[in-house]
């Protein structure tokens, strides 16, 4: 029927058109001077990359093929359900079911269908999809149009009613193989609208009882809904090559007098890192936190404690240590004091303020906060002998100095 090979023949000029068009203007995918960028990209999981289509179209049979002129059948309905994966930018595979009835101007004697009448028309398939879009212009993810050419293989089952398992159905199974042309017009990272223009070949004898080969072509619009992770990553050891430019023989002159320049100021530092570790032989052996007594070019060990006695402040009236006084005993306790240290703590009061009684009572005070810090740092209270003086002793001439408490190493 001229009416199919009509459609056909716009549908595929209109693709060719629009998939070339769309080809030559792409140029983000492509470096610096112009060309093309290929591969290699990274391997995506198992379900990355994968899409299911639906579609809808016509049918048609064209009987024999080898006959001239072709003998074309009535128009019947088509349905597409697929589901495929893109293994890379390139190659892809889908598997899936396109039918639903068509018609013919003879009569079909497998099954026996009259002419015209509507009969049963169901294909299950396996195509080898070639993105050529991609391997002409390079990968990209945001094209709008791809041209993706595909060879099918699968079986088609032609039965008297539309169901090929119903009641009466006398369904003929037979091999079929065919070439498509799918176009694929991206709407979204998620969505494609897609235009399939294919024709199947089977033997014609399995349908009309002749030795010849008949043609069904097809023609469907409809949409593709991607799943997963939807694009490829380039693999990321690429390097590009590098073209290494010659040198002149002033270049490499002047490199090799850089290199003997450096080798004899590295020979020196060598020298110089040799003798500085003669320097510091004899210090290696030496303990931090140690001290130590140099005479004659060795080091003796010596134990170094802080002048006694030592003096604790307090404000007046107060049997509190500052901050900065505790830091003072602190000191003390951590380089002298231990469980076998012999200590004598003497506390004082000035006498300019408070009564005797009264100073008394703060010079005690004074001396057991003194003596609870000493014998938490270490020190054995049994080894602390104590006196506590009031203001009756003034051991310094200023009232803010007699606030004291001393501490003495037997």
């Amino acid at each position: 029927m001229k009416g199919i090979k009509t459609i056909l023949g716009v549908f595929a000029a209109a693709s060719l058109l629009f998939s070339f068009s769309a080809n030559a203007q792409e140029n983000a995918n492509r470096d610096e001077n112009g060309k093309v960028v290929r591969g290699a990209y990274e391997t995506n999981k198992a379900f990355d990359n994968t899409f299911i289509g639906i579609g809808a179209g016509i049918n048609g049979v064209m009987r024999p093929i080898v006959a001239s002129p072709a003998k074309w059948g009535n128009i019947g309905l088509a349905l597409d359900l697929n589901f495929g994966k893109w293994w890379t930018p390139a190659m892809g595979m889908r598997i899936g079911w396109h039918g639903l009835w068509d018609r013919s101007k003879a009569a079909l004697s497998h099954p026996a269908v009259a002419a015209g009448d509507k009969f049963g028309f169901n294909y299950l398939h396996a195509d080898l999809l070639w993105n050529i879009s991609n391997t002409i212009g390079g990968y990209k993810e945001t094209r709008f149009w791809n041209f993706v050419p595909y060879a099918s293989a699968g079986g088609l089952a032609v039965s008297k009613t539309l169901l090929p398992f119903g009641k009466n159905a006398e369904t003929n199974w037979e091999y079929a193989m065919g070439v498509g042309l799918l176009n694929v017009l991206r709407l979204s990272n998620r969505i494609n609208a897609t235009i399939d223009l294919s024709v199947l070949v089977s033997r014609e004898e399995a349908f009309y009882s002749t030795p010849r080969f008949v043609g069904f072509p097809s023609a469907t619009v409809g949409l593709t809904f991607n799943l997963g992770k939807t694009n490829f990553d380039r693999h990321s050891s690429i390097t590009p090559v590098v073209i290494p430019v010659p040198f002149t023989t002033e270049q490499y002159n002047a490199l090799a007098d850089k290199v003997n320049a450096l080798e004899k100021e590295n020979a020196e530092l060598k020298d110089k890192v040799a003798a500085l570790e003669n320097e510091l032989a004899p210090f290696r052996s030496l303990v931090n936190g140690q001290t130590y007594l140099y005479e004659n070019g060795t080091f003796t060990a010596v134990d170094v404690k802080p002048g006694s006695p030592i003096t604790l402040y307090f404000d007046c009236g107060s049997a509190v240590l500052s901050a900065r006084e505790k830091a003072h005993l602190e000191y003390f306790t951590d380089h002298v004091v231990d469980a076998d240290t012999q200590l004598i703590v003497n506390g004082y009061a000035d006498k300019q303020t408070g009564t005797a009684r009264r100073n008394q009572q703060l010079s005690e005070q004074r001396v057991k906060t003194v003596v609870d810090l000493l014998t938490k740092a270490g020190a054995k209270e049994s080894n602390i002998e104590t006196a506590a003086h009031g203001s009756t002793v003034q051991p310094f001439n200023t009232a803010p100095k007699n606030r004291v408490v001393t501490i003495e190493v037997k």
